[in-house]
C-alpha cells in the first residue's frame, strides 16, 4: 500500500466587536485578546473542515505529524 499525507484544516470564525481609534489598533487589540485566551472558540464557531493532499512547499520545513 502507498502512504499519503492528508492535511485536515478545521475552520472556526468569531466576530469580535471592539472600540478603537482605527482599524490597526482594533486588530492589535483583538490579537492581544486572542493570544491571552480571552477569545475562546466552541462548536458554535465551526464553519467547515477541509481535507487536502499535503504537498510540502520546497521552501518550508516539514511539520511534525501525529
Amino acid at each position: 500500500m502507498k502512504k499519503f499525507k492528508i492535511e485536515v484544516q478545521e475552520i472556526l470564525s468569531k466576530i469580535i466587536e471592539i472600540e478603537a481609534t482605527d482599524i490597526d489598533q482594533a486588530i492589535y487589540e483583538v490579537k492581544k485578546m486572542y493570544e491571552s485566551e480571552e477569545i475562546i472558540f466552541n462548536e458554535n464557531d465551526y464553519i467547515t473542515t477541509e481535507f487536502t493532499n499535503y504537498e510540502r512547499p520546497t521552501n518550508i520545513p516539514e511539520r511534525e505529524t501525529n
